[in-house]
């Protein structure tokens, strides 16, 4: 077994498709959502009010700006997926292309990227999860079973001298630390 994809277990008897390539050569698996889930327009509450002020050249506080901040979080869509690896590769996250243009729906940070080591860890069973934010101006309804990003096996290099790292991966999702 080089590379794949399984269903975490706790989402096993829920109905749920692995990740598939649409057409011959396609680079990206489609990933779905495991799940019914609502993304928040950004446009809502207290990101356009703090906008609103700020055309006005009125000042805003900490707690302003740290209110409108919170709507522009982005929130972590599940998938019940998690992908198997070797250790000299990862899986790149990547919009759909119809994602931005028809849903408003977009990778914060333009990819997302899946390790090798991040497969059945302690945190999460390596389910991995699409960070989205909503840019339309109405939330969007994600269906279970939607397609919501794709993912691309890739290979990286290591630079010449390089101390290797021996920190190994204690949980999931964003649990990197220095």
């Amino acid at each position: 077994m080089q590379r794949g994809f399984e269903i975490i277990s706790a989402k096993k008897d829920q109905g749920l498709r692995l990740p598939k390539r649409q057409t011959a050569q396609a680079a990206g698996y489609d990933f779905e959502a495991s799940e019914d889930f609502t993304l928040p327009s950004i446009w809502k509450g207290n990101f356009i009010k703090a906008l609103w002020t700020l055309h006005q050249q009125k000042k805003l506080t900490d707690d302003d700006y740290q209110s409108a901040d919170a709507c522009l979080k982005p929130y972590l869509v599940p998938t019940g997926i998690k992908a198997y690896m070797q250790e000299n590769e990862f899986l790149l996250l990547a919009n759909r292309s119809s994602g931005p243009l028809k849903r408003r729906l977009i990778l914060p940070n333009g990819i997302g990227i899946v390790d090798a080591d991040y497969y059945n860890n302690e945190g999460n069973e390596g389910e991995i999860f699409f960070q989205l934010i909503n840019f339309g101006l109405r939330d969007y309804h994600i269906k279970k079973g939607e397609r919501i990003g794709q993912g691309i096996f890739m290979p990286f290099l290591t630079a010449d001298g390089e101390e290797e790292p021996h920190a190994q991966r204690k949980g999931g999702f964003g649990s990197t630390k220095k």
